[in-house]
């Protein structure tokens, strides 16, 4: 009963920092919660048993693409400046 509870409360928080993401008009900002979404993600992942799903999540969804992206951004910010 309290695993349905965690999952429905984490779930909740995703669309939240989904919605965040979108609609943020910051960009760091909706990177940060576009990472916040995978994070909760592989912890749903790790409720529902499977701990193999959740470290791929938790590398590549919330870490590795949210280092990617700010790379990014901060590229296309330093050619803005230059032109």
């Amino acid at each position: 009963m309290i695993q349905l509870i965690i999952a429905i409360v984490l779930g909740m928080i995703m669309i939240l920092m989904a919605g965040v993401a979108i609609y943020h008009k910051k960009l760091k900002v909706a990177i940060i919660a576009a990472g916040a979404v995978s994070l909760f993600a592989s912890i749903l992942y790790i409720l529902l048993a499977a701990p193999d799903v959740a470290l791929t999540e938790a590398s590549i969804g919330s870490g590795l693409s949210v280092v990617i992206f700010f790379y990014v951004l901060n590229k296309i910010r330093k050619y803005d400046t230059e032109k």
